[in-house]
């Protein structure tokens, strides 16, 4: 009995080692080049990032392994200078030049090629979003800490100091759906085109529509078509739901303390003896380089209304599953100018 126990837990363990292999890196040759700033984790799985460090746009790095045959979704890059050096990229943040991707065996691939398709389909279809989240900017710390290398007209106006910005504004208006993670959008639509009313009551809330429409058409095309909302209304939405964090208590909060810090736990605390913990659960903060205010981020439900309040505004929607991203226990919250 007890041989046959063994035979048993081996062949199990055979059995688990196959699967596993099946998922496991596979080392290649090649480069990768930068197009976005990216995170470089040491760990994707875990996005653990020692160093909070990220891809510089247009920087080529040496390609080390793949994360599993076939179609990739991730690369392992040699960064000089880090520790660890060797760092996962998405592939989708750049271009690859690989000497030889290994394939995986053609059922298989076949197979998963199928479920990608449907996925793919289910995931760029308009209007089936669960819940949407609302991605509000701090300008200062975003221009001050972004790569954006003179694509962002705002920021090179805020960090010469020609453009100052003492408001929350709008990063985007994200419909969600829960089986696409992060990736519901691209959906079909028509181009964006803005009344110019529109474009004039988004400005203050939107500030690259100061400038160009360059952000405006991005946001639209990757989010706004999975929605129902026309491009006019959609915009305005999104601005009246900023403005309307921007006069509650959280923004107030935010804005008294431009060129200070505070800790996490007073902001949240700030909601919790506003809004209550439920509500307090909506909410996330990120950061740059661990410290420096970048983000606000709100889990809203697809009936959400503007105002009416931050609790009309979160209404029912189920919270996040963390509170901070990259975030310290101190942020800093930066005022316009370049290092200030």
């Amino acid at each position: 009995m007890q041989q046959l126990t063994t035979r048993l837990l081996f062949t199990l363990a055979l059995l688990g080692g196959t699967v596993l292999s099946a998922h496991a890196s596979e080392p290649v040759n090649g480069s990768f080049t930068a197009s976005q700033s990216c995170e470089l984790y040491s760990s994707f799985n875990k996005q653990s990032n020692p160093g909070a460090l990220r891809t510089l746009v247009g920087k080529s790095y040496a390609v080390k392994e793949i994360n599993k045959a076939g179609d990739y979704g991730w690369l392992r890059v040699d960064v000089e200078g880090a520790n660890p050096n060797l760092r996962w990229v998405a592939r989708d943040c750049g271009t690859a030049q690989l000497d030889q991707v290994p394939q995986e065996n053609a059922p298989a691939g076949r197979a998963k090629a199928a479920r990608a398709a449907d996925q793919q389909s289910m995931c760029t279809t308009p209007n089936q979003e669960d819940s949407y989240v609302l991605a509000i900017t701090w300008q200062p710390g975003f221009c001050e800490h972004f790569a954006y290398r003179g694509k962002k007209p705002e920021c090179d106006a805020i960090n010469s100091g020609a453009l100052k910005i003492s408001n929350l504004t709008l990063h985007g208006l994200w419909p969600n759906k829960k089986e696409c993670g992060i990736n519901y959008g691209n959906c079909p639509g028509a181009p964006l085109k803005l009344n110019a009313d529109t474009v004039n009551r988004i400005a203050k809330w939107m500030p690259n529509f100061q400038f160009e429409s360059k952000f405006g058409e991005y946001e639209w095309n990757k989010h706004g078509t999975c929605q129902a909302r026309d491009a006019d209304t959609y915009f305005r939405t999104a601005a009246a739901a900023v403005e309307e964090v921007n006069n509650s208590a959280v923004g107030k909060f935010i804005l008294s303390h431009a060129g200070k810090s505070f800790t996490v736990k007073e902001f949240f605390d700030v909601i919790k003896n506003q809004e209550g913990e439920k509500l307090a659960n909506n909410f996330m903060l990120s950061c740059a380089d661990g410290k420096y205010l970048q983000e606000i981020r709100l889990k809203l439900p697809t009936n959400f209304e503007t105002g009416k309040g931050l609790a009309k505004l979160i209404g029912d929607a189920e919270g996040f599953s963390r509170q901070v991203d990259k975030c310290d226990k101190d942020i800093i919250v930066e005022t316009s100018g370049r290092g200030r």
